[in-house]
C-alpha cells in the first residue's frame, strides 16, 4: 500500500512552492505528482505554473521522493518533444519520474492552441497513436514513424532514460481502448472513479463502479496474456461522491482507503491543501493522514 499526493502548481517557487515539495518528502509520501495543464478549472484566472519546470525544480530540491505528472495528455503535447523533456527529467531526478498519461478532456487545454475540441472518438484515436509512439521514443535511440496524427523523423533520444527500459507509464483510462493501452504499455493504471456519480451518486455506488473498472482492466490484461497483478493500480481521489469527507479526519481516510485497497489498489493519491479552494483541507489533518494513515490500515 502506498500513499501519494498531488501538488497543484499554483504557488510561486520561492513563495511556498518549494516548501510543499520538500515537505511532501519529509512526510513520507511515495510520490508527489502535479497536473500537466496550461490552466485548470477554477484556478484559470490565478497563478498556474508549468509541470515540467516545476518537476525539474522539485527533483533538485528532493532526494528520495518519486515525482510525476497526473496526468499528461495529447491536448497540447507532442510525443517527440515530450520524450526529450521526460528523458531530461529522469536524468535530473536520478530515475524518480513516473509519467501519468491520459487521453485529455474538454477543458481549457483542449482549445488553447486554436483547435476545435476533439470528440471522445478523436481523443481515443490520438491517444492510441500517442502512447505507442512515446513508448518507442523513450526506448529506442532513433525513431522514424509516420502516423495519422503524430510523426517522428529520425528522432534521437540518446542516452535514453535512467530507468530501464524507460520510465514507468501510469495510464489513466476507463474505456475499452484506453484500458487496452494500459494493459499493453502501462506499469500502472489510474482512475478517478466514475464521473457520472460525482454529484449525485453515493459512496457505495462509487465503490461498485470502481470495482467494475478493475474487472475490465483485468479482462484487458487477460486478452493479451498479461497478469493484471503486474500493474500498479492508482486511485486519484477528490472526484468521487462527497470528496470533502475523505480528508475530514484520519478515521475517514482509513475507512475510504481500506475499501479501495480491498479492490486491489496499490496507491491512493490525495491533494495537498490549497486554502479557499475545493482542496481547502486542514493542514494538520492532512499531515496526520500522511504520517499515520497507512500504519492504521496495516493493523
Amino acid at each position: 500500500m502506498r500513499l501519494s499526493t498531488v501538488i497543484l502548481p499554483v504557488r510561486p517557487w520561492h513563495q511556498g512552492g518549494r516548501d510543499e515539495w520538500t515537505r511532501a518528502e519529509q512526510l513520507g509520501f511515495h510520490t508527489a505528482y502535479t497536473y500537466d495543464h496550461l490552466s485548470w478549472r477554477t484556478f484559470r484566472d490565478g497563478p498556474w505554473y508549468g509541470a515540467v519546470p516545476t518537476l525539474t525544480a522539485a527533483a533538485a530540491a528532493t532526494e528520495r521522493l518519486r515525482l510525476g505528472t497526473l496526468v499528461t495528455s495529447p491536448n497540447f503535447r507532442h510525443p517527440v518533444t515530450l520524450a526529450k523533456e521526460l528523458i531530461s527529467l529522469d536524468d535530473i531526478s536520478g530515475g524518480r519520474i513516473t509519467l501519468g498519461i491520459g487521453a485529455g478532456g474538454t477543458g481549457f487545454d483542449a482549445t488553447v492552441l486554436g483547435q476545435e475540441t476533439w470528440t471522445p472518438r478523436e481523443r481515443a484515436d490520438r491517444f492510441g497513436e500517442f502512447v505507442p509512439l512515446l513508448d518507442r521514443l523513450l526506448t529506442e535511440d532513433s525513431v522514424t514513424d509516420e502516423g495519422t496524427f503524430y510523426s517522428a523523423v529520425e528522432a534521437r533520444n540518446i542516452p535514453g532514460c535512467v530507468q530501464r527500459p524507460r520510465l514507468p507509464f501510469a495510464v489513466a483510462a476507463t474505456g475499452p481502448r484506453g484500458l487496452r493501452l494500459a494493459a499493453k504499455h502501462g506499469q500502472a493504471w489510474v482512475t478517478t472513479g466514475d464521473p457520472k456519480l460525482f454529484e449525485t451518486g453515493t459512496r457505495e455506488q462509487s465503490v461498485e463502479a470502481i470495482r467494475g473498472q478493475v474487472e475490465k482492466l483485468g479482462k484487458a490484461c487477460a486478452d493479451i496474456g498479461r497478469d493484471v497483478a503486474e500493474l500498479d493500480k492508482i486511485l486519484l481521489t477528490g472526484f468521487t461522491p462527497e470528496p470533502g469527507r475523505l480528508l475530514e479526519s484520519l478515521d475517514a481516510f482509513v475507512d475510504f482507503a481500506g475499501k479501495h485497497f480491498e479492490l486491489g489498489f496499490t496507491e491512493i493519491v490525495i491533494h495537498a491543501p490549497i486554502p479557499d479552494s475545493d482542496f481547502a483541507v486542514d493542514q494538520e489533518v492532512f499531515e496526520q493522514i500522511a504520517t499515520e494513515g497507512l500504519a492504521q490500515l496495516r493493523r
